[in-house]
């Protein structure tokens, strides 16, 4: 908890509050500046996900980067995050939206989610920020990584155009790993800028994101749903995620209307209520 103390014990031992929610539990204890009041007709079985993954990626793009009508933008990364933050510069109104991932299976639902092109670095000889500045004429108004790996980092940022580009960092890369660049290379104009929850403040953003969803606006939510599962096949739903055939594993904790029919292909992890 915030005052570092806890609320759960385990055969006397005392437990910690994975990060301060302790979501995969039946019932659990939150600060009360953890808890925002949303519409009690939102169906929480999809809902939960914008406690973290489409807020984030959505955020970034609309509240982060800023993205203007008419923008170049690159996403590294189409998992959930990914896809919202394309999501997000599609309502933005930018103009070219390039989805950047190995997996040459996910260009069908970046696409869908508003991707007008899809780059596969490894189709190329020569490194993914070349391809791309060759690509805008001279580079992007705004990329964003949404992988964790500290050399996607670096591409997206070499990405951006001299003078005004901007690179949004929002995946988490290993605990002790460091991100460089030449000088250079922010010398000449570029941003590197860090993205924490979208730039949402959650108490209050979390209710009106939930009212967007709930009005039809732009916001998609069932769509990254793929498989909702009991808590007993958590383990399964993390085997998904792994495997790439997941966007977001909802668990629940009633065996009532579970809809396990996939609906996409992605890798994230799994979400929780």
């Amino acid at each position: 908890m915030p005052d570092g103390t806890s609320r759960f014990t385990c055969n006397g031992k005392q437990l910690f509050h994975f990060m301060g929610c302790s979501t995969f539990a039946e019932y659990t204890v939150c600060a009360e500046v953890s808890v925002s009041k949303i519409n009690p007709k939102a169906p929480l079985d999809k809902v939960c996900l914008l406690g973290c993954g489409i807020s984030t990626g959505y955020g970034a793009a609309l509240n982060t980067a800023k993205v203007e009508p008419g923008s170049k933008t690159a996403i590294w990364g189409v998992g959930a995050v990914g896809l919202a933050v394309i999501m997000g510069c599609k309502k933005a109104g930018a103009t070219e939206i390039i989805a950047v991932d190995i997996n040459n299976d996910k260009e069908k639902i970046a696409r869908e989610f508003g991707a007008t092109k899809f780059v596969n670095p490894k189709d190329y000889d020569k490194p993914i920020q070349q391809v791309l500045v060759d690509m805008t004429d001279g580079g992007l108004d705004y990329t964003f990584e949404c992988v964790g790996n500290i050399h996607t980092m670096r591409a997206a940022l070499e990405s951006c155009h001299k003078g005004w580009g901007e690179s949004i960092i929002i995946g988490v890369a290993a605990s002790g790993m460091e991100i460089s660049t030449r000088p250079f290379q922010l010398v000449t104009g570029r941003v590197w800028r860090g993205s924490a929850f979208g730039g949402w403040k959650s108490r209050d953003s979390v209710p009106n994101l939930v009212e967007e969803y709930m009005t039809g606006g732009d916001l998609k939510v069932d769509e990254f749903v793929t498989f909702t599962l009991p808590l007993s096949e958590i383990n399964t739903a993390f085997k998904y995620m792994h495997d790439g055939t997941s966007l977001r594993s909802v668990i629940v904790f009633s065996h009532d209307n579970l809809n396990t029919k996939s609906s996409g292909l992605s890798s994230t992890t799994a979400s929780r209520l």
